[in-house]
């Protein structure tokens, strides 16, 4: 076992987060861990000052801090807390990003684009982190962004609980879809967990943002289906590809994505929406409108996280944690045991 006990620091991207992170890490040791005394504020003009008013000599530092929006504030804050800890002599600092921002700038997509997401891995690596523990990337390659160790959790564990506990453990008339051709794997790994059949919304763009049409792959007809993504953003897409099912011969449309952005119309689109619920994780803090909407409901991380950063610490598998069987303890109490059988 490590010698120092791990110390937890977060930005203000999500606080009760990380507050749950500490609560969880309590009950797990059975003593006390909490957040270490910081002030991370901002001056007049907008720079962003950090001040650590505890002694981390040595310690084995997390900071926990999603890149949501604002995402290059977030970002900063992270950056200048880790540069903080590093001039105090932490021994070792891990940077837990539950939401990763910049995710979708993976690649060019198009003649004089920028890939984003290995900018930002570079400044990561360059402002003195040395682990990165994150939730459900827009793409597996970025993990390669890196020159350091990165470990990625997935919330399809954590959904297939809850679509046990929510239908009553009868995945006979259950179908899982993506809403695209690139989510098929991750969609295919909650459909294999539940022992559902998979199905595929194919979807045209004419332009970035846009939905120029949508075909369903496969037969929904009496199904109850469920969208899996990484992201909402704006809802247009996901709100479009429930509206085909249900002409498809769906009877039900649920959604479970990981990460709720919820920007712009968002909550008013899924609140009109033809799907009877959207489940997302509290990776991003919701807003009080998120809160307020009767068809949103959030999941929480903070188990998955928590016995993650315990098992970094311990220097553990971190992978075991994708087995229901190293999951149901650490989410035990949300739901009843009786669901957790596959």
């Amino acid at each position: 076992m490590a010698a120092q006990d791990p110390k937890l620091i977060s930005g203000n991207a999500n606080k009760s987060l990380a507050d749950a992170i500490g609560k969880r890490m309590t009950m797990h040791r059975g003593m006390q861990v909490g957040l270490v005394d910081a002030r991370v504020e901002r001056f007049n003009d907008g720079e962003i000052f950090v001040e650590v008013f505890e002694n981390v000599r040595g310690e084995d530092m997390f900071i926990i801090q999603s890149t949501s929006k604002p995402a290059n504030d977030n970002l900063m804050e992270l950056l200048i807390m880790a540069d903080a800890l590093r001039r105090s002599s932490a021994s070792r600092i891990t940077a837990v990003i539950p939401y990763f921002g910049y995710a979708r700038q993976d690649r060019r997509t198009k003649a004089r684009t920028p890939i984003s997401a290995k900018m930002v891995s570079n400044m990561i690596v360059a402002g003195g982190i040395e682990r990165v523990l994150t939730m459900d990337l827009h793409a597996a390659q970025i993990q390669g962004f890196f020159d350091i160790p990165v470990d990625n959790l997935y919330a399809s564990p954590i959904f297939a609980l809850d679509i046990l506990h929510q239908f009553g453990g009868d995945m006979s008339d259950v179908m899982v879809v993506s809403p695209d051709v690139g989510g098929v794997a991750r969609a295919r790994e909650l459909a294999t967990r539940i022992g559902a059949p998979l199905s595929i919304v194919d979807k045209r763009r004419e332009k970035a943002g846009e939905v120029a049409g949508m075909t369903v792959i496969g037969d929904v007809t009496g199904k109850k289906c469920i969208i899996v993504d990484d992201i909402c953003d704006t809802a247009g897409t996901l709100c479009k590809a429930a509206e085909v099912l249900m002409e498809a011969g769906a009877t039900e449309v649920h959604s479970y994505i990981t990460h709720g952005v919820m920007s712009g119309p968002a909550v008013e689109r899924v609140t009109n929406s033809v799907m009877k619920s959207l489940v997302i994780t509290d990776t991003i803090e919701a807003t009080e409108h998120v809160e307020n909407c009767a068809n949103i409901r959030v999941v929480p991380t903070a188990p998955m996280f928590a016995q993650s950063i315990l098992n970094i610490w311990n220097g553990t598998s971190v992978s075991s944690l994708f087995d229901t069987a190293s999951l149901v303890p650490i989410y035990e109490g949300l739901y009843p045991k009786g669901m957790w059988g596959r």
